[in-house]
């Protein structure tokens, strides 16, 4: 693609790079190396959430350079830059959790930021854990320039003792470890094996998950999202994506005409058919709000409900990410939901083709096990069920892939902080039967709306993750397993009726039916509503605070500002 053919007469470089005028601004991008030919040519943003926070971002910036050999190769001027990443797996269990979601929409922010504040004609995002990646699908969105989405890749699983392990087996060892089942130096043997690369948790987490979005949505070529961090294969995902995005200027394909209500609808499929992170229902309503598209937390459970479950992935079923991409990868999993009917096929994709069209030579292998064809699933509904009643009038959500026992009635155990819950399961006051309340952890109750693995892996390491319930209005990593319910609205800190339980109340919870319920009637809501009085967080400044200040509901994504309904102009068309 020839990019001194691309007239800049529309793009928003030329706010930067045209005329007498912009001489100031062209003599900065001199100093930096640049010469004439490049300023003339459409300016790319390559944006990376490198850090040294951990293994997931680790190699982003060795991948950005790639990147930008590839832009340049196709006759454009990249320009890196780098965002902010919190990471869930070091955030976890903590205080630090708080800041988890909400760097999801710093993220969004600051790559708006830097795009509308030097003009950059598109965008290349990597991202590599759990909100870099929805956050930067979002800038995508909301920017509506040409956009490429890369996703760092998996990490490798770890071998312990001949067998495969991940974090999720780490954060379970702890509660094995505090009921004496493994020793301190059986975990300091686990610790030390489960995560042997560079790269995000391998399993079917939320990181894994939104990659998996990433290539079904349509903003990730094919196959690029599989691709373990380690391999050296990822160099050509990256330099053919910076070559591509050349050519996505020079048709004017941008995120907008790819992220529509069926590529939507596709998404929250392919997370319903490998029993992905229940995160994704609240990431999903978020894009789409960025194209001011209405699809809640209850339009992404409609998928999940006619929704089969076929890849065998952790923590539900037997294999990691390296494995579904060396069976085939994500299209060999969009191929079989194309083929019986779970995916729109006539969606456009960053390719330039549709969805059907870059599946036309993919073909079945049957030589793996890692995915089932989708009229042959593992279960018939899929890995994510949505649930309703008078418990969550605004909805819920629980992940049930690997799950046997899809009913649970027990008595209410409430805790008005995560901290509190955890102690009462480290120390074990707590009874076999009982329904766990975690509340006060909402997106504003929180502030953050924070993942509660550290809770829900002691208890499976305790043998107890069949044996009680646990119900959040934060919410849970896609590491987590067992009967937990997650995203319950409204939330508590605005009034809703997860926190208005007392210890006692009868919950039912049926992921066959949709059902989250409580046993008390309309009029003792009622008068418990009226006796209820609001709390105050302990976050009273900061980013935190001035998040809980316009942060919306878990049903609506969380979101933080009006969205693409309410837009009066687009950064893509000024």
């Amino acid at each position: 693609m020839d990019a001194k053919a691309i007239s800049k007469a529309k793009l928003p470089s030329r706010h930067v790079t045209v005329g007498p005028a912009r001489a100031p601004h062209r003599s900065f991008l001199y100093a930096m190396g640049l010469s004439a030919d490049e300023i003339a040519q459409p300016l790319v943003g390559v944006a990376s959430c490198w850090n040294e926070a951990a293994p997931c971002n680790i190699s982003l910036m060795r991948q950005a350079q790639v990147v930008k050999k590839g832009v340049a190769a196709a006759n454009g001027t990249p320009r890196e830059f780098c965002t902010i990443t919190v990471t869930d797996g070091i955030a976890m269990g903590h205080q630090g959790m708080k800041a988890s979601l909400v760097s999801r929409d710093v993220i969004a922010d600051s790559v708006e930021l830097t795009m509308r504040g030097h003009s950059y004609d598109a965008l290349v995002g990597l991202a590599g854990c759990d909100k870099s990646l929805p956050g930067m699908m979002m800038a995508m969105v909301r920017l509506n320039v040409p956009s490429i989405f890369i996703y760092g890749g998996s990490i490798l699983p770890g071998t312990w003792r001949g067998r495969q392990i991940t974090i999720q087996d780490v954060f379970e060892a702890v509660g094995q470890h505090s009921v004496g089942a493994i020793s301190d130096e059986d975990l300091l043997e686990v610790e030390q094996a489960a995560c042997p690369s560079a790269g995000a948790c391998g399993a079917q987490f939320t990181a894994n998950t939104m990659a998996t979005v990433a290539e079904a949505i349509g903003l990730a070529l094919p196959y690029s999202c599989g691709a373990p961090a380690p391999y050296e294969m990822r160099d050509r995902f990256n330099y053919a994506s910076g070559e591509k995005i050349m050519e996505l200027i020079a048709r004017n394909i941008r995120p907008r005409d790819i992220v529509t209500l069926k590529a939507l609808e596709n998404a929250a499929a392919v997370v319903s058919a490998t029993g992905g992170s229940t995160n994704a229902a609240l990431h999903l309503p978020a894009i789409a709000h960025e194209a001011g598209i209405a699809f809640d937390l209850f339009d992404v459970a409609r998928i999940f409900e006619k929704t089969p479950y076929i890849a065998d992935l952790k923590p539900g079923g037997r294999y990691v990410a390296k494995d579904m991409f060396e069976a085939g990868g994500i299209p060999l999993l969009m191929k079989t939901m194309l083929e019986h009917g779970y995916l729109h096929g006539d969606c456009l994709t960053v390719t330039g083709r549709t969805v059907a069209e870059n599946m036309e030579h993919v073909r079945w292998n049957d030589a793996q096990d890692v995915v089932r064809p989708a009229n042959r699933p593992i279960t018939a509904t899929g890995g994510v069920v949505g649930l309703k009643g008078n418990l969550a009038p605004d909805g819920a959500i629980v992940k049930v892939a690997g799950m046997s026992n899809l009913k649970f009635t027990g008595p209410a155990r409430c805790f008005d902080s995560e901290e509190d819950c955890f102690a009462a399961v480290t120390e074990r006051s707590y009874r076999e039967g009982e329904v766990l309340v975690i509340r006060y952890e909402g997106p504003k109750g929180g502030p953050g709306m924070r993942e509660m693995l550290s809770t829900t892996a002691a208890l499976y390491g305790q043998g107890m993750g069949d044996k009680v319930a646990l119900i959040t209005d934060g919410r849970f990593s896609g590491a987590t397993r067992g009967f937990c319910i997650g995203h319950v609205g409204p939330e508590a800190a605005v009034g809703g009726p997860i926190g208005l339980l007392r210890d006692g109340d009868m919950i039912t919870i049926d992921a066959t039916t949709g059902e989250l319920s409580v046993a008390l009637g309309d009029e003792e809501l009622t008068d418990r509503r009226k006796a209820w009085t609001s709390r105050q967080t302990d976050y009273q400044s900061g980013a935190i605070w001035k998040y809980a200040q316009t942060v919306g509901s878990a049903r609506e994504g969380a979101v933080t500002h009006p969205g693409g309904a309410r837009e009066t102009h687009c950064y893509a068309d000024i």
